[in-house]
């Protein structure tokens, strides 16, 4: 199995460490548990005001036409891998808080939130996740109703990691290729814009 781990220059807890996003999955199936415990994880996300704007669209694999119909939104490019994956998902954000009806403008960021901690938890037992941004909003709206005020946000494909030989051409040189990651001090500043932090 291929090491993704991170090349972190400070220590961090190993799960962060060892979550990445992988084109190659394996044919195993998911177990149902470990599906259910991916959205309990995103489900104690912190949001403001407790608002949860989070709202997940999934299609499993043990289900091959629900697993066609979401995989037809994504664009041509992610569908050549995310074809191989067990489980698809779209993340759509609620845009306005239910208590006001006014606009939420922390809802995305606590969107993010609620994704980090279902691509962790996919970590912890032993999955992988691998968000998207390539996918038709358009075509998600129609295949799934998805109201107004709600947005789809990003599609994620999940399952357990495969062999880069399962990829071709440039993917599979992308799925070898070293992490990489700006350094602090490229966005960490102290002081004054651009001015990084004291190490």
């Amino acid at each position: 199995m291929i090491d993704k781990k991170a090349a972190a220059d400070h220590k961090i807890t190993e799960l962060i460490a060892e979550r990445w996003s992988p084109r190659a999955f394996s044919d195993k199936n998911l177990e149902p548990e470990k599906i259910l415990s991916l959205f309990e994880a995103a489900r104690w996300a912190p949001s403001a005001f407790n608002e949860q704007p989070w709202r997940f669209i999934t299609a499993s694999k043990s289900d091959p036409q629900e697993f066609e119909k979401m995989l037809s939104c994504l664009a041509k490019s992610n569908q050549v891998w995310a074809k191989r994956a067990q489980m698809l998902i779209i993340l759509v954000v609620k845009n306005k808080f239910d208590y006001n009806g006014k606009p939420n403008r922390w809802a995305m960021h606590d969107c993010g939130l609620a994704l980090e901690n279902l691509l962790l938890e996919a970590a912890a037992q032993g999955l992988q996740g691998h968000p998207m941004a390539g996918f038709s909003t358009d075509a998600v709206r129609e295949t799934y109703g998805v109201p107004e005020d709600y947005e789809p946000l990003v599609a994620v494909a999940v399952g357990y990691v495969g062999e880069p030989e399962l990829l071709e051409g440039e993917l599979r040189d992308r799925e070898l290729d070293k992490r990489e990651r700006l350094p602090l001090d490229g966005f960490v500043f102290e002081g004054k814009w651009r001015q990084p932090i004291k190490k």
